[in-house]
């Protein structure tokens, strides 16, 4: 099994930051985990799993073993009477599973399309966008006990799923974060197939183009150009997508702000909770273009923070906590970072 030593990480997040990994092992089967949890001095040493990189900021060089996750592999696991069952190595790229399924006609995931990162970080993160969660098309989930090397198979239903946030997240009693490391991923496309709108962009869509009933194709074309319209492209300007989360608060806490700010933009919830638009908020308090050292908030869209071109981790960070302090001495709603802050 081969060990890299002194591994530069700056090609492996999509921020661009600079760091360094003490010790690196590319995880390409099961079995590699395996090795790593026997390996006479590994096996013992603290882990961080790296899947595609974008969803973390790296302020400093990362001792524990950076486990690299790179299993490939997707496959239609099993055909049931009111689903498709695809299975997905955690090292595929999200969009490429997304842009597989419907392309061979499992539809499902569209809503989903263009988000960065692997297939394994996804139910880790709840990721979600459009009126759809990872949650909402989750059958099971494979992982490897880092501590014991054991297999096993988790139903959605004990992946205690969240709003950016699942077990896999949570450490302590009950939580499995650092505990243990996911290897496959199985997804459950429903049939009959039935869209996912409401967002005004989609409907915006729908009306320019004259289809009430828009297929899961169009679905994905739209949001792929949606997205690409808003987001900047990591490959070209370093970022972590959507640095913030959008907070929720109670119906009270909305109509009070609203008193404040008519315009604000918000999201009614099934259970009777209100989504803020944490952009928007972060736009009014005027933080749009505005720069810490290397680090700022992407022009087009104030919920992204972007590298541009030599920032390091600390200057992202600061500029978030700035951006935190804003909202918060405005609004009074603190934001909350989606990305993991190393």
């Amino acid at each position: 099994m081969p060990i890299e030593l002194a591994v530069n990480l700056k090609p492996y997040n999509s921020f661009g930051l600079p760091a360094t990994a003490q010790r690196l092992v590319r995880i390409r089967s099961v079995a590699d985990v395996r090795r790593v949890v026997d390996h006479p001095l590994l096996g013992r040493a603290p882990k961080f799993v790296l899947g595609g990189g974008s969803n973390i900021v790296l302020t400093q060089d990362v001792e524990a073993v950076v486990l690299k996750m790179e299993i490939p592999g997707i496959r239609l696991l099993e055909e049931r009477p009111d689903a498709w069952i695809i299975e997905a190595g955690a090292g595929v790229s999200w969009h490429q599973l997304v842009e597989w399924t419907i392309e061979e006609g499992y539809p499902g995931l569209e809503n989903l399309a263009l988000i960065p990162g692997t297939v394994g970080a996804a139910p880790v993160q709840n990721i979600g966008a459009y009126g759809l969660e990872i949650k909402d098309r989750l059958d099971s989930v494979a992982v490897v006990d880092l501590v014991t090397g054991r297999s096993a198979l988790l139903p959605a239903s004990v992946c205690k799923f969240g709003y950016r946030d699942s077990v896999f997240k949570q450490s302590g009693f009950g939580g499995l974060a650092g505990k243990s490391v996911i290897t496959h991923v199985r997804l459950r496309c429903p049939k009959p197939w039935q869209p996912v709108l409401g967002y005004l962009e989609l409907e915006r869509k729908m009306a320019e183009i004259g289809t009430p009933q828009p297929t899961a194709r169009q679905i994905f074309d739209w949001i792929c150009e949606i997205r690409r319209a808003k987001l900047p492209d990591p490959a070209v300007i370093g970022n972590a997508g959507s640095f913030f989360k959008n907070p929720l608060v109670s119906a009270e806490q909305c109509r009070d702000i609203i008193g404040r700010d008519p315009h604000i933009v918000h999201y009614p919830m099934p259970d009777g909770s209100v989504k803020l638009a944490a952009g928007w908020m972060i736009d009014a308090c005027g933080w749009k273009g505005k720069a810490v050292g290397g680090a700022a908030v992407y022009e087009r869209q104030a919920l992204v923070l972007i590298n541009r071109g030599e920032a390091r981790g600390a200057e992202v960070v600061t500029l978030a906590r700035a951006i935190q302090e804003s909202v918060y001495g405005r609004f009074g709603i603190r934001l909350e970072t989606e990305p993991l802050l190393l």
